[in-house]
């Protein structure tokens, strides 16, 4: 089973009052996270004298203006383990799918540091709909993405207090 590391920077807006990331922001890495893995980055977003960008193995989805498809979080629910108080070093978005179905996938993550017994912050799972932009429909997962996304499937979370 394969499983996407995703190195996320933390921002320090991203921290409260409390002096740890805000539940709120916490949704927002794991967008950035989920961006970066399966949306392809056009090359034209590059500046010529830039490094290329990491392209996952993930990333077959179009991203750019005019897209054909979108995608619509249908469902999230988050579990905090522990208080992830702000770093300087990325914290990891450890990603994979727990369901990959017709036209939605189930997104499951991990936030955890990169220690060598790291600490698993928050636990996490988005149901994503592909939507087709010229009908605001539904729209079946294509094989291309099938092929891409089916070697990162695996067990869905298992939240605490679930039967």
């Amino acid at each position: 089973m394969a499983r996407l590391e995703v190195p996320v920077q933390l921002r320090w807006a991203d921290m409260d009052a409390y002096a740890h990331v805000n539940n709120v922001a916490m949704l927002r890495l794991l967008e950035e996270a989920r961006i970066q893995a399966f949306w392809r980055h056009p090359v034209s977003d590059q500046a010529a004298d830039a490094a290329p960008a990491v392209q996952w193995p993930t990333a077959v989805l179009d991203a750019g203006p005019g897209a054909d498809v979108s995608t619509l979080v249908a469902r999230q629910e988050i579990e905090y383990l522990h208080p992830l108080p702000y770093r300087r070093r990325p914290v990891i978005v450890e990603m994979w799918l727990g369901y990959l179905g017709g036209a939605s996938i189930d997104v499951c993550y991990e936030v955890r540091d990169d220690a060598a017994e790291p600490t698993v912050y928050a636990r996490a799972v988005a149901t994503l709909v592909l939507v087709d932009t010229s009908t605001g429909s539904p729209r079946r997962i294509s094989e291309a993405e099938r092929i891409a996304w089916q070697p990162y499937v695996e067990g869905p979370i298992s939240f605490r207090r679930r039967r």
